[in-house]
């Protein structure tokens, strides 16, 4: 729920639905309104944590006053309903039977004074209509953690979207980099919810995961998954230098059944051609009933220029398209009401594990000890003996 500093519009006399945790706002602001002494036992929150700019004020105001002696036996509705006859603090023998609160009183006036700093619309029925709201003031500390848990949903949010919408964001220089950097600020969130929540064994969200969305360059996505297809092909050994690369990473179903395959003949020393990668691929299910194998064949037989080049270019894609997924995946969590802060960690967690792993692989991909092979001829490349030892790294999936 967005801010807004007009009070009719924050849930204070508004129609519209809120959620139950705005309710919770209420309750508390209208417990401390008429038993300022429980202030110590709301711990975790500050004026952040909640959803309007009124509330804040009104907590923070709350947080800055000392607050008034405790008084026996104190109807807080009527003197708050008296506050608004009465011009300044009641003197002695003026309105006598306010007397009593006159302590209370003046506080609350301060209140409202310093929170109209910060939400002009403030007026004193507002605070009366807070303490109306509250149901039992010595449930002080549980409305505070309702809106402890409510703040959490929303700082994953964001964190979320930001994700979301960095690994999209097409206009960046150095876009793996930077969604990189949003996911470390999201698992830093999901940590900082996870020490005040400790998730419980087994709490898993129920919450449907969202498709994954394609990417949003799908036609030069497959058009350098074939050229890298083919170059490998025609350049097996190269293969061997590529191990950060899965056939997960690929956009097309096809492609990723060619390179599984692909990689098989080369793990096992066996020829590498366009015919013998065909029918290992014809052997494993990968062509679907719809493929044409002679326009397969086709693809297959241009190689391009750089193979580790093409091959970096599809993993840094599906970087991108992983992170964005991830922060789909945690958005919908968020947005499910049902789930409790400690299965929005749980289930934030396991999201950001599928990005660590890419992540790793490309890591890999791009440091200097797997950089591509110096650059020999053509015809060297092709009468060159496959190597002996595969590359120190290890296959990842994510």
């Amino acid at each position: 729920m967005p801010r807004t500093t007009h009070p009719h519009k924050d849930g204070l006399g508004t129609s519209t639905p809120s959620p139950p945790g705005y309710f919770a706002e209420q309750a508390l602001l209208g417990a401390l309104l008429a038993e300022p002494h429980r202030l110590p036992d709301v711990t975790g929150i500050s004026p952040d944590a909640f959803t309007t700019a009124a509330h804040a004020a009104v907590f923070a105001a709350i947080q800055a006053l000392p607050a008034p002696a405790p008084a026996e036996n104190t109807d807080h509705a009527a003197a708050l309903a008296a506050l608004r006859a009465l011009p300044a603090a009641p003197g002695p023998g003026e309105h006598a039977e306010h007397a009593e609160h006159a302590e209370h009183i003046v506080w609350l006036k301060k209140v409202l004074a310093v929170a109209r700093e910060q939400a002009r619309g403030l007026t004193a029925a507002h605070l009366h209509a807070l303490i109306s709201a509250c149901p039992t003031p010595r449930h002080a500390p549980a409305y505070a953690r309702i809106i402890e848990a409510e703040h959490a949903r929303r700082r994953l949010r964001t964190a979320a979207q930001r994700l979301a919408h960095t690994a999209r964001d097409a206009s960046l220089p150095h876009p793996v980099p930077s969604t990189l950097a949003e996911a470390d600020a999201l698992s830093s969130v999901v940590d900082n919810v996870a020490a005040v929540f400790p998730p419980h064994s087994g709490s898993l969200p129920r919450t449907p995961v969202p498709p994954q969305e394609p990417p949003h360059d799908g036609e030069e996505a497959a058009q350098e998954e074939r050229l890298l297809l083919a170059t490998a092909t025609a350049r097996p050994a190269e293969t061997e230098q590529m191990r950060w690369l899965t056939a997960e990473d690929f956009t097309l179903s096809l492609h990723a059944g060619l390179w599984q395959c692909l990689t098989t003949l080369v793990r096992r020393r066996a020829p590498v051609d366009p015919v013998t990668v065909l029918w290992q691929a014809q052997q494993h299910g990968a062509l679907g009933n719809t493929t044409d194998a002679r326009e397969v064949l086709g693809f297959l037989a241009r190689p391009d220029v750089s193979a580790p080049y093409l091959a970096e270019r599809i993993l840094t894609r599906s970087v991108l398209v992983t992170a964005h997924h991830v922060g789909r995946r945690i958005l919908a969590f968020t947005e499910d009401p049902a789930n409790s802060p400690y299965q929005l960690v749980v289930g934030s967690r396991r999201a950001l594990a599928e990005l660590t792993a890419i992540r790793t692989r490309w890591q890999q991909a791009t440091s200097p000890a797997t950089g591509p092979p110096p650059r020999t001829t053509a015809a060297a490349r092709r009468t060159s003996p496959a190597p002996t030892t595969a590359a120190p790294a290890g296959r990842l999936t994510r």
